[in-house]
């Protein structure tokens, strides 16, 4: 008897999230695909039965995000996309460069997880981060929109400035120094959401 429609669609989205967990811990690379299927609690020839390579998954781990777990983490801090203000960006800002979201290897967002891999993949793995990165430039637009007139360049830079703190903060969990980067990096984007001029 033949899987059904929804038995196969929660079968791939286990293995996109088992493959996504895994990236986050040893990039692209570093990862077999036996171990995302192990992780997953599939057999490896059930693989090709969902994806045609891993570089094909790794674009839908990648894109995943933003709904998946990226979504969990917009309703744990409290950000909601749909009703933009700048209490809505401040905590966008709070809860990206927080030592929680820093400490999370296997729910961190992969702008800061995996920028270095992402950057020697393929186009289709590139567009689903640059993806990522519309959705968080989008968050903040719309939350500083008419009330902003340089709304676009601050969410640009408010963007720069969480994915960049993070990725040093990541880099070198345990550094000082990391840590004041992660710090002022949240002090100037609160000022940017907060400042009229």
């Amino acid at each position: 008897m033949p899987y059904s429609a929804e038995h196969k669609h929660r079968t791939r989205a286990r293995i996109v999230e088992a493959a996504r967990v895994l990236f986050n811990r040893h990039g692209f690379e570093g990862v077999t695909i036996d171990a995302i299927m192990k992780r997953a609690d599939l057999t490896r020839g059930g693989f090709y039965n969902h994806f045609a390579s891993k570089q094909q998954l790794y674009s839908e781990a990648v894109a995943s995000f933003l709904n998946g777990r990226g979504r969990r983490w917009r309703d744990e801090v409290g950000v909601q996309p749909e009703k933009p203000s700048l209490a809505n960006a401040e905590r966008m800002i709070a809860g990206y460069l927080s030592a929680e979201h820093r400490d999370d290897c296997d729910g961190q967002c992969p702008m800061i997880a995996l920028p270095s891999d992402v950057a020697r993949a393929g186009k289709e793995v590139q567009r689903a981060y640059e993806s990522l990165l519309q959705g968080m430039v989008g968050i903040f637009e719309r939350s500083l929109a008419g009330r902003r007139r340089d709304a676009r360049a601050r969410s640009l830079a408010l963007a720069a400035l969480c994915v960049g703190g993070m990725v040093l903060a990541r880099t070198l969990p345990e550094s000082e120094l990391a840590d004041e980067v992660r710090s002022e990096a949240r002090r100037i984007a609160d000022k940017l959401v907060r400042t009229k001029t």
